[in-house]
């Protein structure tokens, strides 16, 4: 299966010349890293190649190679050949990088959320693989595409942050295997792993204090979680990439099965992640219900309502799944 399509991919990559390469809103390590390895390899091979997130490039991956690349969409449109969206599970989440697009002859569609309906021309998704990073890595490696120390690098964060620095269930002998090619290629590892886990901003840590003042356990702790209220976020100054990853302490708490993160947005909505430790509590499911999706073992949704109404409609669905009341 994989073989055929990524031939189909590398072809439409080989024939075309004027790429747009998008993903997600509130991108993560592998959304932004992703975008740079393909079109860094796309440049390689001659293309012309747009780099677009809606939320730019973050201040926390300011390190990557080639960072300046990756843009937020330009206001008028422009027609490509192809657009490829990666590492997002529902087209919607593309957000405006959509509207940038005048016209596309071809659209691509690369990702490993178990949730992605599909969209798109030629599509590829791969709910098992850890992260699309290491789907690129295949792609690229099958297909003979360039893999220069800058790809490589780009590749190395998309993996490392999406397995939680290689510890995720997720992880794989494979993904250790592509590790290795990527350190072979020239990832330097104690310096991108000192950029990614070691060189957050102050803000961050006082937002994580402000956070566990919140903290409420359901269910005699197998259920656990905390707010930020836009109020809260206003007093301490913090970007919205500010809280990525805060939810892995709550995750971390001995007896936890799931963990949740709401955070309070200005549209009247809520933005809600969720972990688990257990499929058996899957919580890409529970976020379905929500109009969410991801993976059962991370997942998320938007939710319009209060802070409150919303705190008490998630958490009474997470315990209809994890038994509170035993």
């Amino acid at each position: 299966m994989s073989a055929a399509i990524f031939s189909k991919i590398g072809q439409a990559l080989r024939d075309h010349q004027r790429f747009a390469v998008l993903s997600h809103v509130r991108p993560d390590g592998d959304a932004l890293g992703s975008e740079l390895a393909l079109a860094l390899a796309l440049e390689k091979l001659g293309k012309t190649v747009r780099v677009w997130n809606e939320d730019g490039m973050l201040e926390k991956y300011n390190f990557l190679p080639r960072a300046e690349l990756l843009t937020k969409p330009p206001a008028e449109k422009e027609d490509v050949d192809v657009a490829i969206a990666l590492d997002t599970a529902v087209q919607s989440r593309l957000g405006n990088t959509v509207d940038a697009i005048g016209s596309a002859k071809l659209w691509i569609n690369i990702d490993h959320h178990p949730s992605n309906p599909g969209y798109g021309d030629l599509v590829y998704i791969d709910p098992v693989s850890p992260a699309t990073g290491q789907i690129l890595f295949d792609l690229i490696t099958d297909q003979k595409l360039p893999l220069t120390q800058e790809i490589a690098e780009n590749l190395y964060v998309a993996i490392s942050t999406d397995t939680g620095s290689f510890q995720y269930p997720n992880t794989t002998a494979r993904t250790f295997e592509i590790a290795a090619e990527l350190i072979r290629a020239g990832v330097d590892v104690g310096r991108v792993s000192q950029q990614l886990y070691e060189n957050y901003p102050r803000r961050r840590i006082e937002l994580l204090r402000e956070l566990l003042g919140t903290m409420r356990f359901e269910g005699r702790g197998r259920v656990v979680s905390f707010s930020l209220s836009l109020k809260m976020a206003k007093d301490l100054e913090v970007l919205p990439e500010d809280n990525e990853g805060l939810i892995d302490h709550l995750r971390s708490i001995r007896g936890v099965i799931v963990a949740v993160f709401f955070e309070e947005l200005a549209e009247g909505k809520v933005r809600v992640s969720m972990r688990s430790k257990t499929e058996k509590a899957d919580v890409c499911a529970i976020c379905t219900k929500f109009g969410g999706g991801g993976h059962k073992l991370a997942a998320g949704a938007r939710v319009r309502g209060t802070l409150a109404e919303v705190e008490r409609k998630v958490l009474e669905a997470i315990c209809d799944v994890v038994d509170c009341n035993s």
